[in-house]
């Protein structure tokens, strides 16, 4: 569950910048922004590398 929450975490910081960027127009918030994101896309990247183990390793236990 803590990588989940990290996850959940990681989107709510980014709430600042997105309406920094689309509400206010400040253009170097949208460069935090575009960075949170690549961010957040490397924790689900990893989060789906450990399902998989996670998945790989059951599938072996049941044989």
């Amino acid at each position: 569950m803590e990588k989940f929450e990290n996850l959940v975490q990681s989107v709510k910081n980014l709430e600042t910048d997105f309406e920094k960027f689309y509400v206010k127009g400040q253009a170097a918030a949208g460069t935090r922004l575009r960075k949170g994101l690549s961010d957040l896309r490397k924790h689900a990247q990893e989060i789906r590398k450990d399902i998989q183990e996670v998945k790989a390793q059951r599938k072996e236990n049941k044989s």
